[in-house]
């Protein structure tokens, strides 16, 4: 077994942590479309981009969280949404140490979060707010404008979710075997 090993035995290449590349995909296509969007879209409203009859694109800045959650907080929820952002990234790292590479759905799952969290970071820390730009709606109802690193987040969460469900119907056909 290699000399680093997670708790549980698992060398790093046996463990969850070798899903990470898909975090750093994330993170990557994230920041790039960020900074495509940035440099060549005029900032705000008037200057969308009808792309379809349910979807534009937007160039808009996001200085709080899910649906501008605390945008006009004043400033510290920047700091405070940077340190969730570490916290959920650290302990879901942990857990993947910990899981076999074999459990994909979960460790997609946490990998998907991971490189969403940093995306949304990384724009925090250095811009002081998110880039969003994606921008669907009905009639005259907007969802919140949002990004890849949010799109990474929410189907993360929804896997695990998936994981959940699909846990509890294998217990369940375990303990009938038995």
């Amino acid at each position: 077994m290699s000399k680093l090993s997670s708790e549980n035995g698992l060398s790093l290449k046996q463990s969850g942590v070798r899903w990470l590349w898909l975090a750093a995909l994330v993170f990557i296509v994230d920041i790039g479309s960020k900074l495509l969007v940035m440099n060549t879209m005029e900032y705000g409203w008037p200057n969308r981009i009808e792309l379809l009859p349910f979807f534009n694109l937007l160039y808009v800045h996001n200085t709080g969280a899910a649906f501008s959650f605390l945008s006009d907080a004043g400033g510290w929820q920047r700091w405070l949404f940077a340190a969730i952002a570490l916290g959920v990234c650290a302990m879901l790292i942990f857990w993947m140490r910990k899981l076999p590479a074999k459990q994909k759905l979960a460790n997609i799952s946490y990998a998907l979060i991971i490189g969403g969290a940093l995306g949304n970071l990384f724009d925090r820390l250095y811009h002081g707010y998110v880039v969003d730009f994606l921008d669907f709606y009905v009639g005259t109802y907007h969802w919140p404008a949002f990004n890849i690193a949010d799109m990474g987040i929410c189907i993360g969460a929804g896997l695990i979710i998936l994981d959940g469900f699909l846990s509890d119907k294998d217990k369940k056909k375990q303990a009938v075997k038995h």
